[in-house]
């Protein structure tokens, strides 16, 4: 794998979870290119996701000072658009942390 594909910088960490989780960088980068949905996530972040079959990838990525474009974090699941997500209530997150 390779630190500066598709011109943009890939964290080894980033290297790490393709590697563990058995995703394609290829795939990563195609999802942070062309996503079907993305969201602002936390410190200037940005989550990318695209869905290929019944999984999704999800790619974590910002720009530094230099305004070029790393790739912080990727990983996979099953399928569940970032709406349902978002529907979660405080109070059910609080439920499921107590109760399980």
């Amino acid at each position: 794998m390779d630190n500066h594909f598709g011109g943009v910088i890939w964290t080894n960490h980033a290297i790490g979870r393709l590697r563990e989780r058995g995703i394609k960088q290829g795939d990563a980068w195609a999802t942070w290119r062309n996503p079907q949905e993305s969201k602002k996530g936390n410190s200037g972040n940005w989550v990318y996701r695209r869905t290929y079959g019944g999984r999704s990838i999800e790619v974590v990525a910002k720009q530094n000072e230099k305004k070029e474009w790393l790739i912080l974090s990727v990983w996979s699941g099953p399928a569940a658009s970032f709406r349902d997500k978002k529907r979660i209530s405080l109070f059910t997150l609080l439920m499921r942390k107590l109760f399980g």
